[in-house]
């Protein structure tokens, strides 16, 4: 026997030994290329197609443009997509919102998409980062329109993340689409033990979730654009564990700084949501507190891809009411989140 628990010990500490000898991947920089003058906007060569956000170290971030018919948006948004998705994820609502006069940019963020090194985590300061100068070129571009930003779940926590940074993106509305908070202050204990190894140990293996787990766990009522979605092959259908690990740390500063950031900001939140569950966004909203900037809406007929369920529509007139007013009712009525996750929901 004590032959037996002294090598589960030696055992243990090997792969502890292992563990920390390396580090999970993170991007680097690029290095610009000779000549490079600057970020810019290459717009798309005809409607429909992509163009690019040339970016602080030269990277190329393509996107997805929507603008209302006669050129001249009241309003423009950047929109960031969820974890492994990548700039069609606001295909369905980037037309409604130009419809309604406002411009809508969606990108493919650094690791995603067509963005480079897709699979290898782009880290929270390049992230960031990419947001930063993304928004000061289409402020740049639309000085005259009401600027948002729009992150959908990975999205919201990058969002979050350089909001509530002490160098904020210049904008003047910020929208969190059930924001990723599943940080390492959520996580179990068996969780974070088993992440921090395998990360460092197995980072470039990559893995699916189980049927089982995707039978079940759904992102959306909306299943067509699910089917859809995992047929993309922009889409990443398996994620590496150091890219994982990653997006825990990401969710953690998300989870700290909502209450930080100090535009106007609205958190959204379904109460079928199954992927970010109620328990981290119940503690993320509590450590955000009560700032006068503050607003949240609760939707009860919400799932976690708010902008792509089937009553998507509810949450695209209340972003459209926020931009124009953010102290005006919200169109659906919807209720703050919080009180509504402390009773049950």
């Amino acid at each position: 026997m004590t032959f037996r628990i002294s090598g589960l010990i030696a055992a243990a500490l090997s792969a502890l030994a292992l563990a920390s000898c390396a580090t999970p991947l993170v991007q680097s920089p690029l290095t610009p290329p000779a000549g490079f003058s600057g970020p810019r906007i290459e717009d798309a060569p005809a409607p429909g197609m992509t163009g690019a956000f040339i970016v602080q170290d030269g990277a190329r971030l393509p996107f997805l443009h929507w603008a209302p018919a006669d050129g001249k948006p009241w309003a423009t948004i950047v929109a960031l997509h969820g974890m492994n998705d990548h700039d069609a994820s606001f295909r369905l609502a980037g037309p409604w919102w130009a419809a309604h006069g406002i411009e809508v940019w969606s990108f493919d963020q650094r690791g995603f998409g067509q963005a480079p090194q897709k699979g290898v985590w782009g880290g929270e300061a390049l992230m960031t980062e990419d947001l930063r100068t993304i928004t000061a070129l289409v402020r740049a571009r639309r000085p005259e329109a009401t600027l948002a930003v729009v992150g959908e779940s990975m999205g919201g926590s990058v969002t979050a993340a350089a909001f509530g940074s002490d160098r904020p993106p210049d904008a003047d509305r910020v929208v969190l689409l059930a924001p990723g908070v599943w940080g390492w202050s959520s996580q179990n204990i068996f969780n974070r033990t088993s992440l921090w190894i395998t990360s460092r140990v197995v980072g470039d293996l990559s893995v699916e979730p189980p049927d089982f787990i995707a039978r079940h766990i759904l992102a959306s009522d909306n299943v067509l654009e699910l089917i859809r979605n995992g047929r993309d092959p922009d889409s990443l259908l398996s994620t590496r564990f150091d890219a994982i690990s990653g997006l825990v740390d990401l969710m953690e500063s998300a989870s700290n700084r909502i209450g930080l950031i100090k535009a106007p900001v609205i958190l959204m939140y379904g109460t079928h949501d199954q992927v970010v569950e109620p328990g981290p966004m119940r503690r993320a909203l509590e450590r955000a507190g009560t700032p006068p900037n503050l607003r949240t809406a609760f939707y009860d007929d919400g799932w976690h891809l708010l902008n792509r369920n089937l009553g998507a529509e509810r949450v695209y007139r209340d972003v459209e009411a926020y931009l124009r007013d953010a102290s005006a009712p919200l169109p659906s009525g919807a209720p703050p989140v919080l009180p509504a996750l402390k009773k049950g929901h």
